[in-house]
């Protein structure tokens, strides 16, 4: 960093003084009320995506400018905070950057064995050596010609977001990519260290990298690690700090046009912050396209000099995608796979719902005698506790044991590799829906969240598919729709004791939503979101040796905990809505039995009756609630109500007209109806489009009544 820089230019963390400001009288009076006068320091705080506003800290008060305002205050880089530091981690997909950032701030942002994980960018900080550094992770990008959402992400903090250092991380099992990329960056003229990452892999395979030779050819410092150790991790830090601006115009060799070019351009361009490749890769010029066939060129002669790959070399990872791939076997071991995850989740969440249940039910005894001896009103209390704590605890109970199971089976899959394959397989059914084999993995991932699934189709590069993920991603159950599926299977269809032959009927569902929600995009794909189908491009990483302590705890704080609280916070005040509407009355009946008498002529066509109509209503913050709100309505309870055992839920369900006939019912509305609020809102915050998400709500929605209607009437002419 210069010692004269405008404040647009000063990196987060870093102090200078202001030397001039070049403004008009008015606007220099203005700064100056706020105490911005040649002399005053300042020390960049916080800078917004993009680059602006900016906001500092002068006088000791913080201000926000932007990005046009703070290019006419010049400063002097005070000395004595010359050591703090912001640094840059960027890379191709799927190469550990997370991994190396979680390593270097302590913090926890999530890792995955698939391409496209990371969507958003993440920033940290950490001491080392009584430096602070600032770092930022990026998402994986192969070029700074970006393609997709979370590539214009990367390329956008790259060479818009002030940094002193790029630490590039390269995959060391297949380097010659991330080369290309480091190539790339150091054309912009910036300082950049090379972690060569996974290094313990590559050693395990038997390919061997010329670390020395290959620093001498690019110029730059390159550091062997595994990301995972921490102490190796720092060394980055140690060669960020005595690295130095470099480039690689004496490696690689343009044509006599291209280097006409980037001088003719050079020397139009008056910005020193970035060289003229910036520029040209934003671009679509014939000119861009030979660059980047060079630096490919350039980057393979880099490798032939430097890396030895045995014949060898990813035979294991070989051997199983013949197995996953395999014509014939590829479905039954995916089916397999899962219907064993849904055994498993069946199998262990009965004890633990149990004595949750039993520990909430002991906390309000507790609750309520704790109220009394306080002396607080009786109609406050019934609203706090038998409102609020026992219907959260009912949430809890119901869902914490099944995510508990099924998330670190899933993040193991993850974590393994398998989710690539997934899509690998599913690519031909998408295709002739004209959607994209990547909407097979947002599915996976609906399957444990909606909202979470409708984020990561940030990954499918074509809108139009894009679209289509989000809009169907719905259709696939969540967790929070398991539990009320596996009660009603094992009471009218399977057996309390069969929990193999409920995990089939439940995988069948399943297979039912997925192959709705093939047919739904087909459809979407020929109306209103027509098109062509995009290029598939999906990246298969190699298979790698799971991190049982890590997927235990990303699986448990990660995805568990987050979609546990996000299921308590909206389940507490629905449950203190039930609580009046089954507690306030008219002409002597509640408002919850008077809605659902509302209800019953609807549900009546639909083969159910307004209870669970009613019950699909409120339960739109929550699916977790529906099955205990229907409950609570038939018992006549003025609390959301525990069924206690599924023998007990069967007593209560046949004696309010229950049969084979609703069951059926319910379970299609169950599998298909509205997404949960926090769902909603997240494809409102995707789409920015208001119609969009009530599209994405209508679209499950018509597709539950439309076939529960359909089932009905087919189960009417058969007697059932």
């Amino acid at each position: 960093m210069d010692d004269e820089l405008t404040l647009a230019e000063l990196p987060v963390g870093c102090s200078a003084f202001i030397t001039e400001i070049e403004a008009d009288a008015v606007e220099c009076a203005r700064l100056s009320q706020l105490g911005l006068t040649p002399g005053t320091e300042l020390t960049c705080r916080l800078r917004a995506a993009g680059g602006s506003p900016v906001a500092f800290s002068a006088r000791g008060i913080t201000l926000a400018l932007r990005d046009a305002d703070c290019r006419r205050i010049r400063l002097k880089v005070r000395n004595a905070r010359s050591s703090d530091r912001s640094y840059l981690l960027t890379g191709n997909p799927n190469v550990g950057k997370s991994t190396v950032f979680n390593a270097l701030t302590g913090l926890r942002q999530h890792t995955g064995n698939w391409c496209g994980k990371t969507v958003t960018g993440a920033v940290g900080h950490c001491t080392y050596k009584g430096c602070q550094i600032t770092l930022t992770d990026t998402p994986g990008t192969c070029s700074l010609r970006s393609e997709t959402a979370e590539e214009s992400a990367a390329a956008e903090a790259i060479l818009h977001t002030p940094h002193d250092c790029i630490l590039c991380i390269c995959d060391a099992t297949a380097p010659e990519r991330g080369i290309r990329l480091v190539l790339e960056l150091l054309e912009l003229g910036e300082p950049v260290v090379l972690g060569m990452n996974l290094m313990d892999a590559a050693e395990r395979q038997g390919i061997r990298i010329d670390t020395v030779l290959l620093s001498e050819l690019l110029g730059i410092p390159v550091i062997v690690l595994t990301a995972r150790k921490r102490r190796e991790a720092k060394a980055l830090l140690d060669a960020a700090e005595h690295a130095g601006k470099s480039t690689c115009a004496e490696r690689v060799q343009y044509s006599s046009t291209a280097e006409e070019e980037i001088k003719t351009i050079k020397e139009r361009e008056h910005c020193t912050r970035f060289a003229a490749v910036s520029r040209l890769l934003s671009s679509d010029s014939a000119f861009a396209g030979e660059m980047m066939r060079t630096l490919s060129d350039a980057a393979h002669s880099v490798c032939e000099q430097t890396v030895t790959i045995p014949s060898s070399a990813g035979a294991c990872s070989r051997i199983a995608d013949c197995l996953l791939t395999n014509r014939y076997l590829r479905i039954p071991l995916m089916l397999g796979l899962f219907l064993l995850v849904i055994w498993l989740s069946l199998v262990g969440a009965n004890a633990p719902s149990g004595l949750l249940a039993a520990g909430f039910s002991a906390l309000c005894r507790v609750a309520h005698d704790a109220a009394a001896a306080a002396g607080l009103p009786e109609a406050l209390s019934d609203a706090l506790i038998e409102g609020v704590l026992r219907g959260t605890g009912w949430v809890i109970s119901v869902m914490l044991p099944p995510m508990a199971i099924f998330f670190p089976f899933f993040t193991l899959a993850e974590d393994i590799g398998l989710l690539p394959r997934l899509a690998f397989n599913a690519d031909r059914c998408f295709a002739r829906c004209h959607a994209c084999g990547k909407q097979c993995l947002t599915m996976a991932v609906g399957f444990g969240c909606n909202a979470v699934g409708v984020t990561e189709c940030r990954i499918i590069q074509s809108r139009r598919e894009r679209l289509t993920a989000i809009l169907t991603n719905a259709l696939v159950p969540c967790n929070g729709r398991w539990p009320a599926l596996i009660a009603v299977i094992l009471c009218f269809f399977a057996g309390s004791g069969h929990a193999f032959r409920a995990a089939l009927l439940l995988a069948g569902l399943c297979m039912l939503s997925i192959a709705v929600t093939l047919l739904c995009s087909a459809l979407l794909s020929r109306t209103v979101l027509r098109g062509e189908p995009s290029s598939f491009v999906l990246e298969m990483p190699p298979f790698r040796r799971p991190q049982i302590g890590k997927i235990l705890l990303r699986s448990v704080l990660d995805r568990t905990v987050f979609v546990l609280s996000r299921a308590v916070i909206t389940a507490a005040p629905v449950s203190l809505l039930i609580w009046l509407l089954a507690n306030l009355q008219i002409r002597g009946e509640t408002l919850l039995s008077e809605l659902a008498e509302l209800l019953s002529p609807v549900g009546m066509l639909l083969g159910v009756d307004g209870v669970i109509l009613m019950a699909f209503l409120l339960g739109l913050p929550a699916n977790e609630i529906i099955l205990p709100v229907a409950v609570t309505a038939y018992t006549g309870c003025t609390v959301l109500t525990d069924y206690g055992s599924y023998a007990g839920l069967h007593a209560i369900l046949t004696t309010h007209g229950w049969t084979l006939h609703t069951a059926s019912c319910f379970l299609i509305l169950m599998l298909f109806h509205s997404p949960c609020a926090a769902t909603l809102l997240t494809v409102r915050k995707e789409t920015n489009s208001r119609f969009l998400t009530f599209a994405a709500f209508l679209i499950p929605v018509i597709t539950g009544v439309v076939l529960t209607a359909a089932l009905s009437a087919i189960l009417s002419l058969c007697g059932i």
